[in-house]
């Protein structure tokens, strides 16, 4: 990756469209002044903490989890730090995607710049390293509850800084010490609480809300350019987009979609010509309410994330100026938990209605041939991409059955209520794949049904989208592997520039 600027970890509050530009731009990181001053001076009050009393602090000089009750002696106190890191890397299932784990480095970074975590500069800067040298952990999706922080993926990350774990540096995967031999850099010693702030906060679930959030974004645009292409194609009526209706119901979601889908449209002779029809069916008429929706959603959702992007999320708290160390619970992830499993209904919703709309594309309706091809019956056209679609929509229906609301006690009965904060992460990572499938169905369904209302065009805009696209997939005028197109339509929809 080259690496085009600079972007400085400090307290400054952090936008979605900024950790955007980071991500997008290949920066390296630096630390703040502020950033550096604030850590150095939070490990300065701990390590006089441990010095001047034998007060015992929880996972700092105590046993971790049911065996809070357990004091650690001063001679130990690295030792339980390491053992801390080793005992949770249990994880199992896939692996995390790379740019989901680069963003876990990064929001750990971030976390604990804030100064409240008690840990040396040296392992904030090895992590830092890390990210600009492109070391990215090996992690596994499963074995986290979101509670107690996302521990066992945060210790898989955390592996490699002391040469242990695997990583992938620049591509390719070697050991975590061989990581650290190829860097020059020898394995940090882990001191008291930097096991524990490492393993403890949300940095894995909110990565991944943060990906599903910045995917998002572009899908709720590619849905309404898609839903005016197929309005289109199956001649549907403009009125349902009419500012005066949203007007009197002025949901922003609503009216901004409604705003688009009058945008998309313009200029459309296909829009414009007289309809035999009074009304359309739901799936088209809707498209302002559904999508609309679906937006307002997802902007709640956008809060609840960067208020946690913005946020110390590990425990104990340090808190120097106050001469305080507090134990609570900021690395419960319920407000991640809840915002995911809201966030996978609003963009499945969005899938599900993209279905209907393909479907009713190949009804044979409307003066279009059924399946949209020229000779149905010898040629079967696009009836099995809607199998496809209705087989994906119907998944999504099952990955949004809530995360939030399930908890099964753990520790000994110690972390009696846990968030699932990270299944929720990973249901919403597979229904924006599976949103994105559901949209290129539809996309490739509606180019297709244009063909046949030629000459009689769409909107200049959309026409020239499609133009472009046909360069790519061509009408269909005989069967083929149809697998070929989808795969090429998603990937001509995730680089178009909208």
């Amino acid at each position: 990756m080259a690496i085009n600027q600079l972007h400085t970890i400090s307290p400054a509050y952090l936008s979605l469209d900024h950790l955007a530009a980071i991500l997008h731009s290949g920066a390296a990181l630096t630390l703040s002044e502020e950033s550096i001053q604030r850590i150095n001076h939070c490990h300065q009050y701990l390590t006089r903490k441990l010095a001047q009393a034998d007060t015992p602090f929880y996972g700092i000089n105590t046993g971790f989890g049911a065996l809070y009750n357990v004091s650690i002696s001063p001679e130990d106190l690295s030792e339980l730090q390491h053992n801390l890191v080793k005992s949770h890397a249990c994880g199992a299932g896939a692996e995390v995607p790379s740019e989901v784990v680069r963003l876990m480095l990064l929001l750990k970074i971030q976390s604990l710049a804030y100064g409240f975590s008690g840990i040396r500069l040296e392992l904030v800067e090895r992590l830092q390293l890390f990210y600009n040298e492109q070391v990215y952990p090996v992690i596994y999706q499963q074995g986290s509850l979101g509670a107690s922080g996302d521990l066992a993926p945060l210790a898989h990350l955390s592996l490699p800084l002391i040469g242990l774990g695997e990583v992938f540096f620049k591509g390719q995967r070697l050991s975590g010490m061989a990581a650290l031999q190829r860097l020059g850099v020898k394995p940090l010693v882990l001191q008291a609480k930097e096991g524990l702030a490492l393993l403890n906060g949300t940095q894995f679930s909110t990565a991944y809300a943060v990906w599903c959030l910045l995917k998002a974004g572009r899908l709720l645009h590619l849905a309404d350019m898609t839903a005016a292409l197929s309005h289109d194609a199956f001649d549907g009526h403009l009125s349902p987009f009419d500012e005066r209706i949203h007007r009197i119901r002025p949901h922003a979601g609503q009216q901004q979609v409604a705003a688009g889908m009058r945008k998309w449209l313009e200029g459309s002779a296909l829009a414009i010509r007289p309809k035999a029809h009074v009304q359309d069916p739901y799936s088209f008429r809707c498209v302002p309410q559904v999508h609309g929706a679906s937006r307002d959603a997802i902007g709640h959702t956008r809060e609840v994330v960067l208020t946690e992007v913005n946020s110390v999320t590990d425990n104990p708290n340090l808190f120097p100026d106050e001469d305080a160390i507090l134990s609570g619970g900021n690395f419960h992830a319920q407000p991640i938990a809840l915002a995911l499993d809201y966030l996978a209904i609003a963009l499945a919703e969005i899938g599900s209605i993209s279905e209907r709309r393909t479907y009713q594309l190949i009804s044979g309706t409307r003066g279009l041939p059924a399946f949209l091809t020229p000779r149905p019956g010898l040629h079967s056209g696009l009836m099995i991409p809607q199998y496809t679609a209705a087989s994906v929509a119907s998944q999504n229906k099952q990955l949004c059955t809530p995360a939030s609301v399930d908890s099964i006690v753990s520790s000994n009965g110690q972390e009696d209520h846990v968030s699932m904060a990270a299944n929720a992460a990973t249901k919403a990572y597979q229904v924006v794949n599976n949103v994105s499938t559901l949209l290129a169905i539809e996309w490739m369904t509606a180019a297709q049904a244009l063909e046949f209302r030629r000459p009689l065009q769409t909107s200049p805009a959309l026409e020239g989208i499609v133009a472009r696209y046909r360069n790519l997939v061509p009408r269909l005028e005989t069967d083929r592997v149809l697998h070929d197109d989808i795969q090429t339509t998603i990937g001509f929809l995730n680089e178009l520039a909208i």
